[in-house]
């Protein structure tokens, strides 16, 4: 990687000029960017030359890697017919029409409509005014906190990251804003009580929602948010028969549930959505990232038809259904996103998945043997592995001695993208395309870039205490 202080350079000129999201701003000024440049299957390549597994899918999205042709043509076909419609006011276009048909056709819900946006953010968003709205036309203005989880992830507007359970995304914001609360987290290796079972763990979780419940109000609880896997929180999944058992809680108190399949859907668990894997029936679904393998910006938000005919007749009490976005459904961006889901079909990705999860869990599995992993965790193409500086005891480490974000530069080394997450865990999350052999390579980069993170650790005496 070039010198970030050269005078000229891409790097040089990104730190005079660019706002980066997620990142150590001080830190950068004098770091810099790695300066990727082109990208091919599930390799990227920076302005060195240098390859990289992208071992994230660039941010869990890319599900058909870095160089799909076919994805490419779409957008040169419709952006060459018209390159940009809107849906306000009774209009629309071929593309947003297809690929609602063919999202429909996929929903493992009841559906009536979809509804377009631009992210997950976006779409979240727009769950949250959807369920309000739906509340005050059904004359139950109360209703309307929202539930989602400690560690969970949904998004950075407003709204939706008041729903991320992540201190970071509220600290000096101002947030979360009123009527978003937030209750336990699933994982079962950091919040089960000493001897709890699985089993009773789950029992646990199901009383304490019920009691939170209780305490706020029924008539004022509105929804519950969760993703089937916690992806940004730490990749965390549920326990054995743990949706099942909030479903009924929210079932007898009239909440409503939303399934965030922005990381999840699309095939990412083995499963068209992640809400089949782990036997959760939401009412509401919002998707985004593997949708257009993220070539182009989209999401979608799912709508079951109880909801639409009660928010159709508000909207005609009022005159108008006053939401919507500009690039909402952006034709070309639909006729990516249609095209993707063709190529999931007309290639078998789900086979495809099925088909190379089971290395990939095997060698992710096969990491918890190592002396600073405490838990290896993952289904489908998605897993972790959390750092910890005694396994024994399960003691993390210090959050200021950046044990996450060093194993992540070994692997940057080591020619490998990953992410080191909140409390020093790490997420692998490769497009959706890897074969076996580049799944065995992808993890013989993080041996090495383990190894290299253990000797790191051990020369800085961070687990001589634990």
């Amino acid at each position: 990687m070039p010198s970030p202080q050269l005078p000229n350079s891409m790097a040089a000129r990104d730190i005079a000029h660019v706002l980066h999201p997620y990142t150590n701003l001080v830190k950068h000024e004098t770091a810099g960017p790695l300066v990727i440049e082109s990208g091919k299957g599930i390799y990227v390549y920076d302005d060195q030359g240098k390859e990289y597994i992208e071992g994230m899918a660039g941010l869990w999205c890319a599900g058909l890697g870095f160089s799909e042709a076919a994805l490419v043509d779409a957008a040169i076909e419709q952006m060459r017919k018209l390159p940009y419609y809107h849906g306000f006011g009774h209009k629309t276009t071929g593309p947003v029409v297809e690929l609602a048909e063919k999202l429909k056709s996929l929903s493992p819900i009841k559906l009536a409509k979809v509804f377009f946006a631009e992210g997950g953010s976006g779409a979240n968003d727009t769950l949250i005014k959807l369920i309000w709205y739906y509340n005050n036309a059904r004359g139950r203005p109360e209703k309307k906190t929202i539930l989602s989880r400690i560690k969970g992830y949904h998004g950075v507007t407003i709204a939706s990251a008041s729903l991320t359970g992540l201190p970071a995304n509220h600290r000096d914001f101002d947030l979360p804003i009123a009527r978003i609360k937030h209750v336990d987290c699933p994982h079962y290796y950091r919040f089960a009580e000493t001897g709890e079972s699985e089993a009773e763990f789950v029992a646990r979780l199901a009383r304490n929602l019920e009691d939170f419940i209780q305490a706020e109000g029924p008539d004022n609880v509105a929804a519950f948010f969760a993703e089937p896997v916690m992806g940004a929180g730490g990749v965390i999944l549920p326990p054995k028969g743990y949706f099942p058992a909030i479903q009924a809680v929210l079932k007898k108190y009239d909440i409503l549930s939303v399934s965030d399949e922005v990381i999840c859907g699309f095939g990412r668990t083995g499963n068209w959505w992640g809400a089949q894997t782990f036997d959760y029936q939401p009412d509401f679904i919002s998707c985004a990232k593997q949708l257009s393998s993220a070539y182009l910006p989209i999401s979608a938000v799912l709508v079951p038809e109880h909801v639409y005919e009660v928010i159709r007749d508000n909207s005609g009490k009022i005159g108008t259904f006053g939401h919507g976005f500009t690039y909402g459904g952006h034709p070309v961006a639909a006729a990516v996103a249609l095209r993707t889901l063709q190529i999931y079909e007309e290639r078998n990705i789900l086979g495809h998945v099925n088909a190379v999860a089971p290395r990939f869990q095997a060698r992710l599995k096969k990491l918890a043997d190592h002396p600073l992993v405490g838990e290896a965790r993952g289904t489908g193409l998605i897993g972790a592995t959390e750092l910890v500086a005694n396994k024994a005891t399960r003691a993390s480490f210090a959050p200021t001695a950046g044990v996450g974000a060093a194993c992540m530069n070994f692997a940057q080394e080591e020619g490998l993208i990953i992410r080191a997450m909140a409390g020093d865990v790490i997420g692998f999350c490769p497009p959706m395309i890897i074969t076996e052999s580049e799944v065995d390579e992808l993890f013989d980069r993080f041996e090495r870039a383990l190894a290299k993170t253990l000797a790191w650790v051990s020369q800085q005496g961070l687990n001589a205490a634990a």
